[in-house]
């Protein structure tokens, strides 16, 4: 079985310098490809560098994450530009994020629609993070459906409803994590009435580790367990889902 890794932070402080021993659990695991979200400048250069370093087997994306919006933004956008000559794979991760602030709310709509625009220039999907901000988001989609926009919304925690009104602005899939296994999670009814053509697999490591792992730290190599639970909610066998997910993540990515 083959699996791929939609969304991972290998270059997060949490880390260290067990790069090498993360790809190599990763690879051991069956997952044999991971696509390194994009946060901002400070972790940019040693993000690419490892993918460099990893050809076939890590992948970048390229964007400023919601968190990392603040007054200097459009400073942080221009940073964006001289990447793209390094070939990332998605506009990611970019979004909205209200959980923890507001501070930076207009800023933060301000980046996205700009990042999303970015993606339609480069012909590239986009990586969302969507946190306690919907109603924005989905304004800001359905303005923006001109661009044709395709991607995959990230540690995706709303409704299937939700999702199809998205889906009628962008082509939108979900990146389905940890949070699938816990328990009272919503998201298995979510993962249930979603076709598996719309459905990826990611960690968000070295965050949100699957139960029985939950509080620990997060890795790719726990991508099976994911992968297992949702077999278990659609009842198919954990091959189709990695078969499927797989494929779902090649064409979305083109990797």
């Amino acid at each position: 079985m083959h699996f791929i890794d939609t969304h991972t932070h290998f270059c997060d402080e949490a880390f260290g310098s067990e790069q090498p021993a993360l790809i190599a659990r990763a690879q051991q695991a069956g997952v044999y490809k991971m696509v390194q979200a994009d946060v901002d400048s400070r972790e940019r250069e040693p993000m690419f560098k490892l993918c460099e370093a990893n050809p076939g087997v890590l992948f970048p994306m390229l964007g400023l994450y919601p968190g990392s919006v603040e007054k200097n933004w459009k400073e942080e956008i221009d940073a964006l530009q001289p990447w793209f000559a390094k070939n990332p794979v998605a506009i990611g991760e970019i979004g909205l994020d209200y959980h923890f602030s507001t501070e930076f709310k207009q800023e933060q709509k301000e980046a996205l629609r700009v990042q999303l625009e970015m993606a339609a220039e480069h012909d590239l999907p986009v990586n969302i993070h969507l946190r306690d901000a919907t109603e924005d988001f989905v304004a800001i989609i359905k303005d923006c459906a001109h661009l044709h926009l395709r991607g995959n919304l990230h540690a995706y925690s709303g409704s299937s409803e939700t999702w199809r009104e998205l889906r009628k602005y962008a082509d939108f899939s979900l990146g389905i994590g940890g949070v699938v296994t816990f328990k009272n999670a919503k998201l298995p009814q979510v993962v249930a009435d979603v076709p598996m053509e719309y459905l990826l697999l990611e960690t968000d490591a070295p965050y949100l580790s699957p139960t029985p792992l939950r509080g620990t730290r997060n890795e790719s190599a726990n991508i099976p367990l994911i992968a297992a639970k949702i077999a278990e909610i659609k009842g198919v066998s954990i091959e189709e889902v990695a078969r499927i997910t797989t494929d779902n993540a090649e064409k979305l990515f083109k990797i």
